[in-house]
């Protein structure tokens, strides 16, 4: 296997923001079926901002300015599971689906919290 491109395509915190992404996306999908755009919206954005972050943060070369990022990733990762209950309240999301993705997230939030303590060593 080649060396990556981008330094973020190396990073466990992405690799996981993206695999819950493409769930989120999944579910946006249904949504949009069911003609409801704006939370199919609201939902794709809050997916992209958590690997779009990491992303955009590991091309710094300052350390506060890349652990500034995993902070706003780390936030969206809130956004999400709120999104997530408001729509299993909702009835929109099971509560099988939304447990999982809570999960999922929660362990993003942590990890990325454990790669920001990394970086002000």
């Amino acid at each position: 296997m080649g060396r990556s491109r981008f330094r973020f395509e190396d990073l466990e915190i992405w690799e996981l923001a993206i695999e819950i992404a493409d769930q989120l996306f999944d579910i946006a999908d249904d949504l949009e079926r069911k003609k409801l755009f704006r939370f199919a919206e609201q939902l794709r954005g809050a997916g992209m901002s958590m690997s779009n972050n990491i992303a955009e943060g590991s091309g710094s070369t300052s350390k506060k300015v890349f652990t500034n990022y995993l902070e706003h990733a780390r936030n969206s990762t809130f956004e999400n599971a709120n999104i997530l209950i408001l729509m299993n309240r909702r009835r929109l999301v099971s509560e099988d689906t939304k447990e999982v993705l809570l999960e999922e997230l929660d362990k993003l939030c942590r990890k990325i919290k454990n790669f920001q303590k990394s970086l002000t060593r």
